[in-house]
């Protein structure tokens, strides 16, 4: 989708944009990002300035791309059609991250219900390391200590976080929908607030584990399904809360109106079940 050729806009027949190179060009910062983490991972030097340069190109590849669509839509190249393919994309792309989250939660039921009940039914002399006992969270190899992660301080908190989050870009919606532009920008501002304090109080609780809790990714089967699963949710946050800015940018410069605004409606999609992920992931890693 290159935003220099300028087309007009149609009636009837599915837009198709003019031929690209940024598919390309995303690929060759996709490969610079991986070859520099593989190279930091083996301990050569220049890997994390192969890694900065492949996330710069992949950011710049991204920033003109979506102003081509965004300019592409303003211009009215997009009617009925798109919208509907824009529509399915999109539910297609939330289940296929519900599959992504669910296949994370059943490791952690069997790792909790299955595994650990049936390690601790085999004769010691074939189970992984000796005295092991039947609890939750397992401590993984003898020796390795920690403390769980409660639920009642910060991720209580986040929780309040994300359900007001919730209800501001629902308000956000609503100023959308009666034409009512301050309502509208205000929601939305405070949606994107909430979704960085809730980040910065996740990072806290990351720094918390790992130096005084003694919490981490070796901690036993716990630490690598904790992480695991709060990490992966902590990066969709990031996401969404990145796509919510994109929006909020684009309410103020005056984009989106009653009856066209699927880009808004999308991320409020993205946004909720990033909200009720977390609602499970309180229950079931930090309560039970």
């Amino acid at each position: 989708m290159n935003s220099a050729h300028a087309s007009a806009p149609h009636t009837g027949h599915y837009y198709v944009p003019q031929p690209s190179l940024y598919p390309f060009f995303l690929s060759g910062g996709m490969f610079l990002l991986a070859l520099g983490f593989i190279l930091q991972m083996n301990k050569f030097a220049p890997g994390p300035w192969v890694m900065a340069a492949g996330a710069g190109v992949i950011g710049f590849v991204l920033y003109r791309w979506f102003g081509a669509v965004i300019a592409e839509n303003q211009r009215g190249d997009y009617t009925g059609w798109e919208d509907q393919s824009f529509r399915q994309g999109m539910v297609w792309f939330i289940g296929s991250e519900v599959m992504f989250f669910a296949a994370f939660f059943a490791a952690l039921f069997y790792c909790r219900h299955i595994s650990v009940p049936a390690l601790a039914g085999m004769d010691p002399a074939f189970t992984l390391y000796k005295d092991f006992t039947v609890a939750w969270p397992s401590a993984g190899p003898k020796g390795a200590s920690f403390t769980p992660m409660g639920a009642w301080g910060i991720p209580a908190i986040n929780t309040a976080l994300l359900l007001s989050s919730g209800v501001t870009l629902t308000w956000a919606h609503w100023g959308l929908m009666k034409g009512r532009r301050a309502q509208l920008n205000l929601g939305l501002i405070l949606t994107v607030l909430l979704g960085v304090v809730f980040l910065g109080f996740q990072a806290y609780e990351y720094h918390h584990a790992y130096t005084e809790l003694g919490l981490t990714m070796g901690a036993g089967v716990y630490g690598a399904t904790f992480f695991m699963l709060t990490g992966f949710h902590g990066f969709h946050v990031a996401l969404g809360t990145i796509m919510l800015a994109v929006v909020a940018g684009r309410c103020l410069a005056g984009h989106f109106d009653a009856k066209r605004h699927f880009a808004f409606e999308a991320v409020a999609w993205y946004w909720h079940f990033v909200d009720v992920v977390w609602l499970l992931l309180f229950v079931v890693v930090y309560w039970l």
